[in-house]
């Protein structure tokens, strides 16, 4: 297995300690089943969209589950009925049950998901929230900052 020594971009960095080990989970996943495959796809400034081939699937077999910057998508086909009858001669079509892990960046949600023509379309939107966006801090010429403006102290 091969490790990244990130502590260079740390002296200049700060917040992104979990960086590492996000890398670590990601290549130890990319080692897993490659099923179903998927596409990731930016949609626009802040919006992008996962897709995925899920042929045979109804709605009722999947489950889409976001919780903590994660994002859980699972499938499960009932059993089927493998009588005489329902004999198959040849099997190409994958209906085995699966499970798919997205890590999502902070504020970034769920905002629909819909199936097409086999295809699952998951759209997530970025949200920074009002208190994160940049905001301009006015520089004083004189007096100090923790006891208050120079307005307070003349009255």
């Amino acid at each position: 297995m091969t490790t990244f020594d990130f502590s260079p971009l740390f002296r200049t960095s700060v917040g992104y300690d979990r960086m590492a080990s996000l890398l670590n989970s990601a290549h130890r996943l990319e080692q897993g089943s490659s099923f179903p495959p998927y596409n990731i796809q930016k949609a626009g400034e802040d919006r992008y969209r996962i897709t995925m081939a899920v042929a045979g699937f109804a709605e009722s077999d999947l489950e889409i589950t976001s919780e903590h910057n994660k994002l859980l998508i699972t499938g499960e086909k009932p059993g089927e009925d493998n009588s005489e009858e329902n004999g198959y001669l040849y099997r190409g079509i994958a209906t085995r049950s699966f499970e798919r892990r997205f890590n999502l960046a902070d504020h970034v949600r769920v905002t629909g998901a819909k199936l097409d023509n086999g295809l699952l379309h998951i759209e997530l939107e970025r949200e920074i929230p009002e208190a994160m966006k940049p905001r301009s801090i006015e520089i004083q010429s004189s007096g100090t900052l923790l006891e208050g403006s120079p307005e307070d102290k003349a009255a």
